[in-house]
């Protein structure tokens, strides 16, 4: 059996995305950064925006933008997805029909924004697949920012649909939601890691995803000249928080962002030792430096190869030969 069978005993494995999330909201931006990803690799998703990020006024004719990147031949790894207005929104069905409709089989995700419950986004769910499916794509994934006090509410529920692939928080948003209650200094560090309010949505959002094998996304970092700032909040994100992925809303965000969620090069060596004497005992417990170690623990050193794996470092030869043809579980 092939090591994923005999650790996840066919269940379906924890979701898998690039730890960087890029939102670009017009179309010089969303040019660049295609140009960017290209040059990169497909390290990192962009996100066509259509709410916040984009210019009001001119809805319709973004939405056809979108789209027609989306069909380009500069999306050539196929991971840009497009962030719609929010579903009770005026031109929330025509950024469907238009992006989903025209782009559906080259849209690596759709952001669902502002929803207030489950009951909303499995409505909106339902409409995204009333266009996907005609257009040739069944089970577009959907990613939901969980931006308002419903929607933290009914977290456990958004993340348990099969559709739902990530939540993100939208803290901004959030914040703001509380009317002054909680100071705008909570929207940036240090106080979005220390007010309480915020620090329990974030700890929903990730004990929520990680219940149900789907990706938790950090807030933005406004800061966009300092990559320091940018760097310390992935890190708190990552190593204080569970969040596996992050926003980006500059390109000088991007490098810093992967970096900070991809796993040392210490702990690939580790989990290469432990899984290739795992692999040698059948699966079965070993002990290494003293440590005992069975499926509970090659679950996890799986994990970090696959991240690693997915991040673009370069693995030791038997680690690449153990994740060899099974690729991570992405959506």
């Amino acid at each position: 059996m092939h090591p994923s069978e005999v650790l996840f005993q066919g269940k379906r494995q924890p979701l898998l995305l690039p730890a960087c999330d890029h939102y670009a909201g017009s179309e010089n931006l969303m040019r660049k950064s295609m140009a960017l990803q290209q040059e990169l690799g497909p390290l990192f998703d962009i996100t066509f925006d259509c709410e916040d990020g984009a210019t009001a006024g001119a809805e319709a004719e973004h939405a056809r933008l979108v789209a027609s990147l989306l069909n380009d031949q500069g999306n050539f790894f196929d991971r840009i997805g497009a962030r719609l207005h929010e579903s009770t929104s005026p031109h929330f069905e025509h950024d469907v029909a238009t992006i989903v409709g025209g782009a559906a089989k080259r849209l690596a995700y759709v952001v669902l924004p502002k929803a207030e419950s489950a009951f909303e986004v499995i409505e909106a769910i339902e409409l995204i697949n009333k266009h996907a499916v005609p257009a040739g794509r069944a089970s577009l994934p959907v990613h939901v920012l969980i931006e308002t006090h419903g929607a933290l509410r009914d977290a456990y529920v958004i993340a348990a649909l099969p559709q739902v692939a990530c939540l993100s928080f939208g803290i901004m948003d959030f914040v703001s939601a509380h009317y002054g209650a909680v100071p705008g200094s909570a929207m940036r560090t240090p106080g979005q890691f220390s007010h309480p309010l915020v620090v329990r949505a974030k700890l929903e959002i990730v004990a929520a995803c990680h219940a149900h094998g789907k990706v938790p996304s950090h807030n933005v970092t406004t800061e966009i000249k300092d990559t320091a700032v940018v760097a310390n909040d992935a890190q708190r994100a990552a190593g204080e928080f569970g969040f596996t992925r992050m926003w980006s809303i500059h390109p000088a965000q991007i490098k810093p962002i992967i970096k900070a969620f991809t796993p040392r090069l210490s702990e690939v060596n580790e989990a290469t030792n432990i899984l290739t004497d795992a692999a040698a005992a059948q699966w079965g417990p070993i002990a290494q430096n003293g440590r005992l170690h069975d499926r509970a623990s090659y679950r996890y050193f799986w994990t970090v190869l696959q991240r690693a794996k997915l991040a673009g470092l370069a693995l030791p030869d038997a680690a690449a030969a153990l994740v060899s043809n099974d690729p991570p579980e992405t959506t």
